[in-house]
């Protein structure tokens, strides 16, 4: 039996995508993945709700 080239599961995330944005609230550059968009997150440094829609990409 020929070894793996991927881990199990690999197929359902090998399109999502890393985007950094700058955090509106103090300027925290905080990395989410593209499935992550529509969850809530905090900003690791001033632990405000991080609203994307607001906040400025950095990179995608």
């Amino acid at each position: 039996m020929p070894t793996p080239q991927h881990c199990p599961g690999f197929e359902q995330f090998r399109d999502l995508k890393s985007i950094i944005f700058k955090c509106p609230n103090c300027g925290t550059e905080v990395e989410i993945f593209s499935d992550e968009y529509d969850k809530t997150h905090l900003c690791p440094n001033c632990k405000q709700k991080i609203e994307f829609s607001k906040a400025e990409i950095i990179k995608k």
